[in-house]
């Protein structure tokens, strides 16, 4: 072939319609753009949603249900063991829901080289006293320095120093939305209540805001001496323990293997939130399918530009076949024409796709249920950027086989006979 003959050619025939292949570039330029502008937004918008649940969720979390006894009294009667057995109003056995041995098994989660680190914590059940009305709410016991480095807390105490837990004795951070119903500021002593009737003041050192409302109303923080101390509990009482693996993928292997190790019940991310990972693998689907749509639409332009250029060059074809040039020759005119579309109008759509996520990224996001999103989330994932310039070449390339492939077989003889 003559490569640059043939070039120079497809040069010629692409800007004797420059005006349509121009169009045909800019819907390649629209089809990219939004593609990534689309994907790159809706991917931000999945890590937000992911970092709201994701990063405030354990890989693992050891604890110990309230579950109904395997074995009930009858089941050790002989004279009914050959009978079946039909008991109601079954209630769940007198296990404490502490974690037994739990310093032996911190120690064994330290030692394991899969666990990236480890939050012990305590959930306890409380009223807010406010005068005479009790309000429903949870505390929640923690290591502050572990609960911070695993789980980000400082990153949603929006008031206040997420240190003061471990550094004032008998201090609480109360969820934004519980802080509003108590109308309790910070440097406030409030009354808290366990469901046994013991009663604590704590002191209010700032507002925690998850994002997440309903939660937000009954949650709050306290460090695990505090809440041992509300609970009158000893300081080995521990009633969870929220394990974050290098290999978030381990994870429903590994709390298979602790719940048979430690004798323990064993949640694993995957199973906690099942349905939010469908829900984000759904709004990826879409995103692609969109994008891909518009890359789609835009290869059938290119399509019918080459083939109304076929129609207008028959003449023009049958001459370049009757002076030597093969069908491959021409063949490689046309994709030659093809491929400079999707490449010039690919190029153009990685910049604008790249100039609108930068401009979408930049639009002020203020909401009080996301204290810590502050414009509208976009990612920059190369990957988009690497998908957009192979299919933009893939679909351009299959838009102008077609119509090479036909020019390809033109008879020069019939053409100018026709003529």
């Amino acid at each position: 072939m003559r490569y640059k003959l043939i070039f120079e050619l497809a040069r010629l025939l692409l800007m004797a319609r420059l005006k349509q292949s121009l169009v045909v570039a800019v819907g390649v330029t629209f089809g990219i753009t939004m593609f990534i502008a689309l994907l790159g937004f809706m991917s931000g918008l999945n890590d937000m949603l992911d970092g709201l649940v994701m990063n405030r969720t354990p890989h693992i979390k050891l604890y110990n249900e309230v579950k109904v006894s395997k074995i009930q009294p009858l089941n050790l009667v002989d004279r009914f063991s050959a009978s079946y057995q039909f008991i109601q109003s079954v209630k769940p056995s007198a296990s404490r829901t502490e974690i037994y041995n739990s310093g032996a098994i911190l120690q064994a989660l330290k030692a394991d080289s899969r666990v990236s680190g480890i939050a012990p914590k305590i959930t306890a059940q409380v009223f807010y006293n406010i005068g005479t009305i009790d309000i429903t709410g949870v505390i929640n016991g923690i290591d502050v320095e572990a609960e911070d480095k695993l789980f980000f807390l400082k990153d949603y105490v929006t008031s206040g120093n997420y240190i003061d837990l471990k550094n004032i004795p008998n201090s609480i951070i109360l969820g934004k939305g519980a802080a509003t119903k108590m109308q309790a500021s910070i440097g406030d002593v409030i009354q808290v209540t366990t469901a046994k009737g013991d009663r604590l003041p704590l002191k209010v050192v700032g507002y925690f805001q998850s994002g997440i409302a309903d939660l937000d109303k009954v949650q709050s923080y306290a460090s695990i001496a505090t809440a041992q101390k509300l609970l009158g509990k000893p300081s080995s009482y521990i009633t969870d323990m929220q394990i974050k693996l290098k290999n978030i993928n381990e994870a429903p292997m590994i709390a298979k293997e602790y719940a048979s190790l430690f004798d323990i019940d064993a949640e694993d991310i995957q199973t906690a939130n099942s349905q939010f990972e469908t829900g984000t693998k759904v709004r990826t689907l879409i995103s692609y399918a969109v994008g891909i749509t518009l890359l789609i639409v835009a290869g059938f332009g290119i399509y019918n530009i080459l083939n109304m250029m076929i129609y207008e060059k028959m003449d023009t074809i049958a001459i370049l076949k009757a002076t030597g040039f093969s069908g491959k020759d021409v063949q490689a005119i046309f994709i030659s024409i093809a491929l400079s579309i999707g490449i010039v109008g690919g190029f153009a759509g990685l910049i604008f796709g790249l100039s609108l996520s930068s401009i979408i990224d930049q639009i002020p996001f203020n909401t009080a249920s996301l204290p810590t999103v502050k414009t509208y989330p976009v990612s920059y994932n190369p990957k988009f950027y690497l998908i957009a310039s192979l299919f933009s070449i893939i679909t351009t390339y299959l838009a102008g086989f077609f119509p090479a492939l036909k020019a390809s077989k033109i008879d020069p003889v019939t053409i100018i006979r026709g003529k």
